[in-house]
């Protein structure tokens, strides 16, 4: 295996196409590739017309940035000695069954020794019957609308893949629904707006790139990149770039999870509107099923007063001091305008939350059920009015502050 001694200076933050490698003056002078790939676009199901392209790309960001590209349809490269010879395999576009049992046995070792993966578009679109891959890939693919124009929202400006580009990103492509939310098991970098395109399937809360550490490797994925122009974007290009360095370790970045109950910590909390100030109630003793949960002035009581508790994967519940659950009615969690109610502690997933960043000492909580954010109707400051969950968007509506007050 290539040492990875010699690594180029991180990616900068402009939107630059490539990092530039100064010609050497005779081929005795010029440094060593800084690591290998493999690039893999074998398919067996729908083949993308931009494959060709999607390939050229990432050997013209190779040659431009020092590392070697060995690019290939042959599955039949996937094997100990070989993958050994690499520092990250990228699946370029891949779909359905593309490996054997022993090819995958072989991929299974070289990723549980540290080996890195890197995933785009499709590449979810692959292997659905092999739970390995399904873990290092992080969600399979669902379905797609017709390719639009959306914004994608990017959560985490400090990756290598994502640190030169703006707080969101307007951008063209087909835009994909996964079978399974991966957050809580994986890094989200970036996540598109639902309220900016048509989706077809909602997923509410809807990842589109994110990375992790993985069976010993690491593994990074975005599901842009079904179009032909993406590859001559010079952000996703360098997006591209970003992904795969990260991939092969020649960078280090956090690709950790979420904490086991959010960025706050477990304990009792007031929760309170950022813009508002008013504060989520539970209202007073005594309280029954469905009761409502409404916004009002700031006071302390104790109807004020949340306790935060580990729900697993990423998420907790919010129980009130009358021992009832923040809840999303059952027949209402995918619902846009769901009022929000008291029920008994069951731990389902509509009684289930993740506290996520949403700017500077503020939250969003959404549902686990169906990706909605907490939600204030309207906006309006009015008392006593009930909360709803909506689909998430940014506004001030779904800024929460939580005051630890245990």
């Amino acid at each position: 295996m290539l040492p990875l001694g010699r690594l180029l200076p991180a990616l900068g933050l402009g939107l630059a196409l490539t990092l530039t490698v100064p010609a050497a003056s005779s081929a005795a002078d010029a440094a060593p590739p800084t690591f290998k790939v493999l690039v893999f676009s074998k398919t067996s199901g729908w083949r993308h017309d931009s494959i060709p392209t999607a390939v050229q790309t990432l050997k013209d960001l190779g040659a431009a940035n020092g590392f070697t590209v060995d690019a290939t349809e042959d599955d039949t490269v996937f094997t100990p000695a070989n993958l050994a010879n690499y520092q990250a395999v990228v699946f370029a576009l891949t779909t359905g069954d593309v490996l054997n049992t022993t090819e995958k046995a072989a991929f299974e070792g070289y990723i549980r020794a540290g080996g890195g993966y890197a995933g785009i578009h499709s590449a979810s679109d692959t292997e659905y019957q092999w739970p390995f891959y399904g873990q290092v890939v992080g969600a399979y693919f669902k379905s797609h609308p017709e390719e639009q124009q959306a914004t994608v929202v990017v959560e985490d400006r400090t990756n290598p893949s994502t640190a030169h580009l703006p707080a969101t990103w307007s951008r063209w492509d087909e835009w994909y629904n996964f079978r399974t939310n991966p957050r809580g098991s994986v890094h989200v970098l970036a996540s598109v707006d639902e309220s900016t395109y048509d989706p077809g399937d909602r997923m509410g809360d809807h990842p589109i790139t994110w990375c992790q550490n993985v069976q010993g490797g690491r593994s990074w994925y975005t599901g842009m990149g079904h179009t032909v122009e993406s590859y001559k974007d010079p952000a996703f290009r360098a997006m591209l770039l970003g992904g795969i360095r990260l991939a092969a370790g020649a960078v280090q970045a956090d690709c950790s999870p979420p904490g086991p109950v959010g960025p706050v910590g477990a304990g009792t909390f007031t929760v309170t509107n950022a813009a508002s100030g008013k504060a989520v109630d539970a209202l007073s003793a005594p309280v029954e099923d469905g009761a409502a949960v409404v916004q009002n002035p700031s006071n302390g009581s104790a109807s004020q007063r949340w306790r935060l508790s580990d729900a697993g994967n990423g998420a907790f519940t919010l129980t009130a001091a009358g021992g009832r659950c923040l809840d999303v009615p059952g027949d209402s969690t995918t619902a846009d305008g769901a009022l929000l109610q008291q029920w008994t502690c069951w731990g389902g997933p509509n009684q289930s939350w993740r506290v996520e960043p949403s700017g500077s000492g503020v939250y969003r909580l959404v549902s686990v059920a169906g990706g909605k954010c907490l939600d204030v109707p309207g906006a309006t400051t009015a008392d006593g009015i009930q909360l709803n969950q909506y689909t998430c968007n940014g506004t001030p509506a779904q800024q929460w502050k939580l005051t630890r007050v245990d």
